[in-house]
């Protein structure tokens, strides 16, 4: 089974972007690049603020939907208690 993520981006604006993906290097370049989401390319990525690891697509699918479903509040204090991701992130803008 692969290895999947979801992920919370935090944009230069302020908001807050949710997603899933097998490669969060190669979605985080994506996402700077403009060629991921339609969301990320007017609200510019600041930085990968939250990933967890899920075991397969249905797993991370159900998790991405969960987080949608939290509160800005909510999802702000699951990013402050959990570690900072690995740093995939270089040549942020």
């Amino acid at each position: 089974m692969a290895e999947w993520f979801c992920y919370i981006l935090e944009c230069q604006d302020g908001s807050l972007y949710t997603g899933l993906t097998n490669d969060p290097a190669r979605r985080w370049r994506d996402h700077v690049a403009g060629r991921a989401a339609r969301y990320t390319r007017t609200h510019r990525p600041r930085r990968l603020a939250y990933l967890e690891s899920q075991d397969g697509r249905g797993a991370a699918t159900r998790r991405e939907r969960a987080l949608k479903r939290l509160t800005r509040p909510a999802k702000l204090a699951l990013i402050a208690a959990s570690p900072a991701p690995d740093d995939i992130t270089r040549g942020a803008p």
